[in-house]
């Protein structure tokens, strides 16, 4: 199948994301993606609104668009042609962005999941933080927010601190205590965020190594995945967890779900035109 025109939305607890790619046989080409923060809006019609978007600014219809997938709370969209699960679509993703990815660690904003994949992007195993959120990214945000300080700023305030505070990483009320506690005392910022990145790296580090992920890369994604704070404490807890994995990231990792929505896409609608039936 060649010339094969498809897109990907990913409707996220904090973001909506939405890409658009052409596909001819193995080459795959960028024609547009956006995030749109969600903001107390309705997810949807920023979902309809960005896509609509893209193909508005390459001169499309939504009739020259083969397969449009869904993924994360995207389900009930009624302008897509199917559905897949967030977390077989941030693994394709991956390693689209990152051939070398043999895992992911998936932050988004209320929960983190560690996979296992092939050079493929199949799942080969995976693991989710428990239903606490102090290990995602509106934990991070809602602490970011008390201390005044923006999101742009909290990885390289934590990166710069001169040492960390101990958070607590068992229960997002537990940390924020900690975190008012540390105010209280005098703590600069950066060490608190700091300490905040540390806690959620050790249990990210530990899911990894529960997924049987030993070394290679694994790439960060989702909403957190371009926090240098956080990957950097995350490479070190992965050291002390003595795991020869390397975290890295990538300047488009908060499209990975959608990116991987897009391509399980195109995928299906070629295996369904082989069979002759129509992609649905």
């Amino acid at each position: 199948m060649s010339n094969l025109i498809t897109g990907g939305v990913d409707i996220g607890a904090g973001c909506v994301k939405t890409v658009l790619f052409r596909v001819n046989g193995a080459e795959t080409e960028w024609l547009g993606r956006e995030v749109l923060r969600i903001r107390n809006r309705d997810p949807f019609q920023l979902a309809e609104d960005s896509f609509q978007g893209l193909l508005d600014a390459q001169g499309l219809r939504r009739d020259d668009v083969a397969y449009v997938a869904s993924t994360g709370d995207a389900e009930s969209l009624t302008f897509t042609t199917g559905h897949f699960y967030s977390m077989t679509t941030h693994a394709r993703g991956a390693v689209f962005l990152d051939p070398e990815a043999r895992a992911v660690m998936d932050v988004g904003a209320l929960n983190g999941r560690a996979i296992r994949v092939d050079g493929a992007g199949k799942v080969l195993a995976y693991k989710m933080t428990s239903q606490c959120a102090s290990g995602a990214g509106q934990f991070l945000e809602n602490i970011a927010r008390y201390l005044g300080i923006a999101q742009d700023e909290i990885g390289p305030l934590s990166q710069a601190a001169g040492d960390s505070e101990k958070v607590s990483s068992i229960c997002a009320v537990l940390a924020e205590t900690d975190v008012i506690n540390m105010v209280s005392r005098g703590i600069p910022a950066g060490s608190i965020l700091r300490g905040v990145h540390v806690s959620m790296a050790v249990r990210m580090a530990k899911l990894l190594k529960s997924i049987g992920a030993k070394d290679g890369i694994a790439l960060m994604t989702g909403g957190l995945g371009l926090d240098v704070g956080l990957m950097s404490a995350l490479n070190a807890a992965l050291e002390k967890e003595k795991v020869a994995l390397r975290a890295r990231s990538h300047p488009d990792a908060i499209h990975a779900g959608a990116i991987g929505a897009a391509l399980w896409g195109a995928f299906r609608y070629e295996k369904l035109a082989a069979q002759g039936r129509a992609a649905a």
